[in-house]
């Protein structure tokens, strides 16, 4: 929307500068865009009045002029095609300042001019330099132009939010900085045009829905050569359009002016009356822009008996538009529901400023207005006779006014201040809102919204409403106080974020797979479950609630090796569903287990000149679930399970308690799923892993620590794990940590047996243990051993 800062304080002008007014716009929440004066910078530019011409002796297309600039008379050489006798323009005199150079004393083609002789664009007004701009003939010879034309003005450029269309027009802007300013509107009069023909022109309401008001006058016997007068182009230029004859520009002015698009008819170019109906899928129409469109069936026209004459709230037919010839005008102002013009413009490729209204909402109670202020507007400036004003209505069709409760106590609390009662009232009233105060012991309103605000619902809208008014600037900035009972974080539990930040930091990117998969490809994974078949699934490989996270994670995989990708690191937490548990068929509630699991395969490193190409192993990912989860926790023991190879696959154990598995994906799996190389997954249930304790800090001991080792001969079934935990619970409290250096099984040793080096530290936190204590140690670790798996020292 762009509009003169002198027309808008036509309506409303409070002592503010054009800076001030532009920030308390901006603050109401009407974001100016630009603002830019309306002609360039000059000086000593008055109303000229060429006297005389004649042809310049020594160039065929220059003429020399005699020109008054009042009290006295200068001769000027003049260029313009256009110059006449008679004619009043603007005249830079000697001495003058204009935008781009000075004026000064020159001779052309040796003949004297002292000035120039101005087009539109010496004086910054617009970019048309085709001849010299011509004032009206009772401007005033030798007054400045800036004065004449009130030059010292600015053009201001406002982006609306589309809730907003009441501010499509300068009375809706008005109505803004009125509020703003405590300030009370100063009109135009536009009192209702008496008619003085009986002439009118039918029209009939097909679409009621869409167009549920239309209002239309029979204006006849107007000079349409006659020209607008120089202010009412002036605000059409400052507003980004051009004149082009009385009946348009009117129509163009009053859109402006009071924000409601209209459209003028030749009257005599129309047959029978006028009908607003839904066009026909394949109706044409030809547009005032020349071009011709195929219409379809959602699609609101302007018809008569000859047929579609308009596309209702977007452009005139070619067929009746207003000509040279025309005499009889039938002005249009219509509603047209914002639903039936949404879009309908864009759909033909158009742009319109009535469309741009419509679409957005017009006030359903202007049209009349609108037609009194234009009816008024051409007979002052063309002539002629105006028949009666016709409003054809379905008022059951009309938009209903929205009536919303206002309590002040709750303007207080979204606010967070105190607005007096009083205030609150007198915005209302300067917003046009209707309001009546409600009895009882809390001071209330209730509000009916005006018929040119279409974005007033409920409380909320309202309380914005006074928020601009009051500016957001005066509001207090203060902070919510509640009495809040912290929860307790324990440490012992650990949240679903950390496990996820555990497994990136490892090298694994989170999958989030479909909880539907494919009913036969999961069951190599969970036989025993009964999954929940979908009744309507999304395709046949989607058709049950998955029962493992593995199956998921696999296409993943595969996807990922289909595209050359082989080294893929996936894991997923999330719910697997079934009907039953394990074991224990039945058709009770689905049940809901939150697990983690994860994928691996591909190489160990990067590939690299300093790497060697190694593929990952079984012990790869056990060394990442321990990281992950704390290897002092887990427990790792061979199992066989389903869909795992067996020999490379063990149930994981966490405190004592069966979470889980890990292991190789069987090799009749991995070519059902297509993947390319070796995949190893484990999958756990997630609540154990969150409800675990965290490290314990103990002090680090000063004093030194002393070493034993031990080589085994043990049989080929003792775990790492046995060996581990018997150690330390016969090695004593002394006994800090065991680890296994070496196992060896082959020439020399028992097939049944192998070889198993542990390496024992033991350290005090407060004294330096003795030679003796640690014999004695060592001595009971290897009794123990011993007795328990008849273990040989080697």
């Amino acid at each position: 929307m762009k509009f003169s800062e002198a027309w808008l304080r036509e309506w409303v002008s409070p002592d503010v500068s054009t800076d001030e007014l532009v920030a308390q716009i901006t603050m109401a929440g009407l974001e100016v865009d630009a603002v830019t004066p309306v002609a360039d910078e000059f000086s000593q530019v008055v109303v000229g009045e060429i006297l005389n011409t004649h042809a310049h002796p020594n160039a065929d297309r220059l003429k020399v002029c005699t020109v008054s600039a009042g009290e006295e008379q200068f001769q000027v050489v003049c260029g313009a095609p256009n110059a006449k006798a008679g004619m009043k323009v603007p005249f830079a005199l000697v001495g003058a300042k204009l935008a781009d150079f000075d004026i000064k004393k020159a001779k052309l083609r040796g003949v004297e001019s002292f000035g120039m002789l101005c087009s539109e664009r010496e004086l910054g007004l617009s970019d048309d330099h085709e001849g010299l701009m011509e004032l009206p003939h009772d401007a005033p010879v030798g007054v400045a132009v800036r004065d004449y034309l009130g030059l010292d003005d600015s053009t201001i450029e406002v982006d609306l939010t589309p809730n907003r269309s009441d501010c499509l027009g300068v009375i809706g802007i008005a109505r803004e900085t009125g509020l703003l300013n405590d300030l009370d509107l100063t009109p135009p009069e536009m009192a209702p045009v008496e008619p003085t023909i009986s002439d009118t022109f039918p029209v009939t309401l097909t679409a009621r829905e869409a167009c549920p008001r239309f209002v239309g006058r029979v204006v006849k016997g107007i000079d349409i050569m006659a020209e607008s007068p120089l202010w009412l182009r002036e605000k059409l230029r400052r507003s980004g359009l051009r004149s082009i004859d009385p009946v348009v520009d009117i129509t163009n002015y009053v859109m402006l002016e009071l924000n409601q698009p209209m459209h003028a008819y030749d009257l005599g170019a129309l047959t029978t009356g006028i009908e607003v109906r839904l066009a026909e899928a394949g109706e044409q129409l030809t547009l005032l822009n020349q071009a011709e469109v195929t219409l379809n069936d959602s699609t609101l026209l302007i018809t008569d008996a000859s047929g579609p004459i308009g596309m209702a709230g977007v452009m005139g037919g070619l067929s009746t538009a207003v000509k040279p010839s025309t005499r009889d005008v039938f002005f249009e102002a219509a509603f047209f529901a914002p639903e039936a013009i949404a879009g309908r413009a864009r759909q033909y490729g158009l742009h319109t400023d009535a469309g741009h209204r419509f679409e957005r909402g017009v006030d359903f109670e202007g049209q009349s207005r609108a037609i009194e202020r234009a009816t008024r507007l051409l007979i002052d400036i063309a002539g002629g006779d105006a028949g009666p004003l016709v409003d054809t209505v379905e008022a059951d069709h009309l938009p209903a006014r929205a009536e919303v409760l206002l309590r002040a106590s709750r303007v207080t609390k979204v606010l967070g201040m105190n607005i007096e009662p009083a205030v609150i009232e007198n915005s209302l009233f300067r917003l046009g809102f209707g309001f009546e105060p409600q009895s009882g012991d809390e001071v209330a309103w209730l509000v009916q919204a005006p018929s040119h605000r279409f974005d007033i619902n409920i409380e909320a809208d309202l309380i914005e409403e006074i928020s601009r008014i009051v500016g957001y600037d005066e509001l207090p900035v203060t902070r919510p106080i509640a009495e809040l009972s912290m929860l307790e974080a324990s440490e012992a539990k650990r949240s679903s974020y950390h496990l996820i930040d555990q497994m990136i930091a490892r090298g694994f990117s989170e999958a989030i797979n479909y909880s539907f998969v494919d009913a036969s490809m999961q069951a190599a994974f969970t036989p025993n479950v009964i999954p929940a078949m979908l009744k309507n699934p999304l395709s046949s490989e989607m058709d049950a609630m998955r029962t493992s996270l593995i199956p998921g994670l696999l296409r993943s995989a595969m996807f990922n090796h289909n595209r050359q990708q082989l080294d893929v690191r996936l894991f997923e937490l999330g719910r697997v569903f079934s009907q039953s548990e394990e074991g224990e068929p039945t058709m009770g509630a689905l049940l809901q287990t939150n697990k983690i699991a994860a994928v691996l395969t591909g190489d160990r490193l990067e590939e690299s000149w300093a790497n060697e190409k190694t593929a990952v192993d079984f012990f790869d990912l056990k060394g990442d679930l321990e990281a992950v989860f704390g290897s002092e926790y887990l427990e790792c023991t061979a199992a066989v399970v389903p869909g795992f190879e067996e020999g490379q696959t063990a149930s994981v154990l966490f405190h004592g308690e069966a979470v889980g598995v890990i292991g190789k994906i069987d090799a009749s799996v991995q070519s059902a799923f297509g993947l390319k190389a070796p995949c190893y997954a484990f999958e756990l249930v997630a609540a154990p892993m969150l409800g675990q304790s965290v490290p314990v800090v103990n002090e680090i001991s000063k004093f030194p620590e002393i070493r034993r080792d031990i080589a085994l001969l043990v049989d080929r079934e003792v775990t790492a794990t046995e060996l581990r935990q018997t150690v330390h619970e016969a090695g004593g409290e002394a006994l800090t940590k065991v680890r296994i250096f070496d196992v060896y099984q082959g020439k020399g040793i028992d097939n049944q047996r192998k070889s198993v080096g542990l390496g024992l530290t033991f350290q005090e936190p407060s004294r330096t243990l003795k030679d003796e204590e640690v014999a004695e140690a060592m001595a009971n670790v290897v009794t123990k051993l011993e007795q328990t798996y008849q273990a040989q020292l080697r």
